[in-house]
């Protein structure tokens, strides 16, 4: 690791240059070194890796996380040689998108043979993730690294143990491969820093990725990782899963660990924030879970809820019931994500599932109060960590912090209040809930599909769940099409923001992109909503070339 300095004397500039150097440095280290990016990349980057990497390397990273763990754990792939390939595939995704801090080879590779020494003398697997590699977004401590959650003037923190989660996965078998970009101040569904510049959507380099686990996103959908490790306070894992055609999950709050992790938002316990899984299929998302929860964390992590993974059935009884979200009531999906509502909520029905229209519940309440708890020390924490370092505030830390009316140092009177009202609108959320008796809700998971850059600044699709502590679960369906997806409404907006957002559509530019949808349960039916899509999932079908 570079030798220690004082930010606050150094131009923010030369610590950036000093990150970017150390990052690079790490990649440059592989051997056999990965093949290089070309040097003018097109605006689509996503079959860049069929044309350059040898079939060797293609066949083990387009496996399925599923398919990996079976054949590492009957030795028909070893974990050196996994680990090998997908250390290639990660390093070339940063030339073609800028989504990694740290190639981690030299830990990566002895903790590969050390699996497929323990493998080879006992003749089976060390635990349920055995020799699998997992990407890991940066705020997640590893000891002895540098953990800056996206500030320059954190670029000395290094943590002093692995986050419990790092813990409970090493202990399965897991191998932590790279680690993934984030965003200054880590609140914007955009992965942009002054340390690392801005990750790029692999399918259209224009849009952003997602954030703020955008690093991640982009990395799984370029098949560097196959399951990485992504954190949501507000849509932070479902908005770059559903920007870069991927699977990803939302748990319900302490069920997985969250000790040992950089995270800066004063009060942030005011929002419970949550770590969960980034995949390349579902059933990634519910290995990843179930090994956690296996392992009971909750015996070293008190503020966990012992709740064992409970295996779920769709009722033979009656039919599963879907409620359908068409909008908020305050800003409509954009043509493509109505068209992928239509087609999924089509293909349910004509599989003896109950559709049912699920209207908004007072979606706009619901953002007065998040953004009024997100903040409660109005924002200060965040500004201080900027000023150290005289770094730039980037456009969404501005419009998140310094342009949201909510944002206010709360007295203990005021956030007494604000608790109150969460408390209050969960439990008529609750009741509007039992109303229409549903098993799940489906839903958008944003205005649009990937946003060009830096004007992603509606959250309400997804930090709605943040709120009530729902998790969410989003999958890809389809690619915008220009030629079918048009307005099919009269032009009547439903509000100011309405407006706005409407003038965000450009069929030109997001033709081809992903196009993702959410499907939301209530609190701890993880396990429910990961059912339920997969029972599903076989007649809705993915219209996604996820390769």
């Amino acid at each position: 690791m570079a030798p220690k300095s004082d930010p606050s004397r150094r131009p923010w500039q030369d610590i950036a240059q000093e990150a970017q150097g150390y990052r690079d440095e790490t990649i440059a280290r592989l051997s056999p070194p990965a093949p290089q990016a070309p040097a003018v990349l097109p605006k689509d980057v996503m079959k860049l890796p069929q044309q350059l990497f040898k079939q060797d390397i293609l066949a083990i990273t387009e496996l399925l996380p599923e398919e990996l763990v079976s054949s590492l754990a009957a030795g028909h792939l070893s974990a050196v040689a996994v680990t090998s390939a997908f250390l290639q595939r990660a390093a070339l995704s940063q030339g073609l998108t800028n989504c990694l801090t740290e190639l981690l080879h030299e830990r990566a590779l002895q903790r590969a043979k050390e699996l497929d020494a323990y493998f080879e003398k006992h003749k089976r697997p060390i635990g349920p993730l055995h020799g699998l590699p997992i990407s890991v977004k940066e705020h997640i401590g590893f000891q002895g690294l540098r953990c800056t959650t996206g500030y320059v003037s954190h670029w000395e923190v290094v943590s002093k143990e692995d986050g419990h989660i790092l813990q409970v996965l090493h202990a399965t078998g897991a191998v932590f491969h790279c680690r993934t970009t984030v965003p200054q101040t880590m609140m914007h569904l955009e992965t942009d820093s002054n340390l690392y510049g801005v990750t790029t959507n692999p399918y259209n380099r224009d849009l952003t990725a997602g954030g703020s686990s955008g690093g991640e996103g982009a990395l799984v959908a370029l098949r560097g990782s196959c399951l990485g490790i992504g954190s949501d306070v507000g849509g932070s894992i479902r908005s770059p899963a559903a920007n870069c055609g991927v699977y990803g999950l939302k748990p319900t709050a302490f069920r997985l660990p969250t000790d040992g992790w950089g995270y800066m938002m004063a009060g942030a316990d005011t929002v419970e924030t949550v770590l969960g899984p980034l995949s390349t299929s579902l059933e990634g998302l519910e290995i990843f879970m179930k090994a956690i929860i296996d392992s009971e964390p909750w015996l070293t992590e008190p503020a966990l809820i012992p709740m064992p993974w409970r295996t779920y059935s769709v009722p033979h009884d009656r039919p599963l019931r879907i409620g359908v979200l068409w909008h908020d009531g305050i800003v409509r999906p954009h043509p493509p994500i109505t068209r992928a509502l239509r087609t999924i909520t089509e293909s349910l029905k004509k599989h003896n599932i109950e559709v049912v229209n699920f209207p908004p519940y007072l979606h706009d309440e619901a953002w007065a109060i998040l953004s009024s708890l997100y903040y409660p020390d109005g924002g200060e924490a965040d500004a201080e960590d900027i000023a150290k370092s005289r770094e730039p505030w980037r456009p969404l830390s501005e419009w998140i912090i310094k342009e949201n009316p909510c944002v206010k140092k709360l007295t203990v009177g005021e956030l007494a209040y604000w608790f109150e009202e969460r408390e209050a609108y969960r439990k008529e959320y609750a009741l509007h809930w039992n109303k229409y008796g549903i098993d799940a809700l489906l839903c958008p998971v944003g205005p649009g599909v990937a946003p060009k850059h830096n004007t992603a600044k509606y959250w309400s699709y997804t930090s709605q769940w943040n709120l009530l502590d729902y998790p969410g679960l989003v999958f890809p369906v389809c690619t915008v099409d220009k030629e079918a997806d048009k307005w099919d409404d009269d032009g009547k907006v439903l509000s100011g923001l309405d407006e706005e957002h409407r003038k965000l559509w450009d069929p030109e530019e997001f033709h081809g992109v992903p196009v993702g949808l959410q499907l939301v349960g209530r609190r701890f039916e993880d396990e429910k909503i990961l059912g339920i899509l997969e029972h599903v999932k076989g007649f809705i079908g993915s219209h996604m070339n996820l390769s």
